[in-house]
């Protein structure tokens, strides 16, 4: 893996800044607006989909139980530095947020997306007026953040939604900028048992609006960590017979 340090790219500004995010020069990929302009890139798709009911929904009651597991993996009180590589609908980040504070940590949480940044300014206000939170305009290929600059970074529903270029430039830029010996949180779709009855409901749907899932639930998730995953400890725990995994990754020291 490439060690170089790369130059930082200028912060995002408070959040009374906020219009910077439109004229600072990082644009949508391509893929995400073309697939996901309904969903992430339109300010009315975050008023529909920001309400933590509809995403339970979307993940067939699962977001709850996955967001909680996730969080009692990272633990009660989280010190260090954490990078959230994309944002996400519903209460995960005031949640960790709320468990960094706790541990005296920093969180940086990042998108690609304005209007997803924006909403994560607006969910976790208080943790950016007391300093726990950070946001910044980037994209998970390109961080622009120091090598070995965070002690863990979580990556929630996004490896999904990228073409595997994208995927794999993603994973390697969150080993590039954690420490060795630190930890990467995926949470992520799973290949399922053979008799789960969403293979025939819920699969077709999301070859339609998640073209690039398909081989989540073919291969592992090592398939796209940098070496494949070589020197990594790899803890895999899934739920809903399969369907969902949460995989916990300690990079190699």
């Amino acid at each position: 893996m490439d060690c170089a340090v790369k130059p930082l790219i200028q912060d995002v500004l408070p959040v009374s800044d906020e219009p910077i995010l439109e004229s600072d020069g990082i644009e949508i990929p391509d893929y995400l607006e073309t697939y996901y302009w309904w969903a992430y890139v339109r300010p009315w798709a975050v008023r529909i989909f920001e309400r933590d009911w509809l995403i339970n929904l979307i993940l067939w009651g699962f977001y709850e139980p996955l967001r909680d597991r996730l969080l009692a993996m990272i633990g009660d009180k989280v010190s260090g530095r954490t990078l959230k590589i994309s944002c996400c609908y519903g209460q995960l980040e005031p949640m960790l947020a709320a468990r960094v504070k706790a541990g005296g940590g920093t969180l940086d949480i990042l998108d690609v997306a304005p209007e997803q940044i924006k909403n994560s300014r607006r969910k976790n206000a208080a943790f950016i007026e007391d300093g726990t939170v950070t946001h910044y305009h980037r994209n998970s290929n390109d961080l622009g953040f120091a090598d070995a600059s965070y002690n863990r970074a979580i990556v929630f529903f996004l490896p999904h939604e990228q073409p595997v270029t994208e995927r794999r430039k993603t994973f390697t830029e969150a080993f590039r900028v954690v420490k060795k010996g630190g930890e990467v949180y995926v949470v992520e779709f799973h290949k399922s048992k053979w008799w789960h009855p969403l293979r025939l409901i819920w699969y077709p749907v999301l070859l339609v609006l998640e073209p690039f899932a398909r081989d989540l639930w073919t291969k592992d998730i090592a398939t796209w960590l940098p070496h494949g995953g070589l020197g990594c400890t790899i803890e895999k725990k899934t739920i809903f017979a399969d369907f969902y995994q949460l995989v916990k990754i300690t990079t190699p020291k």
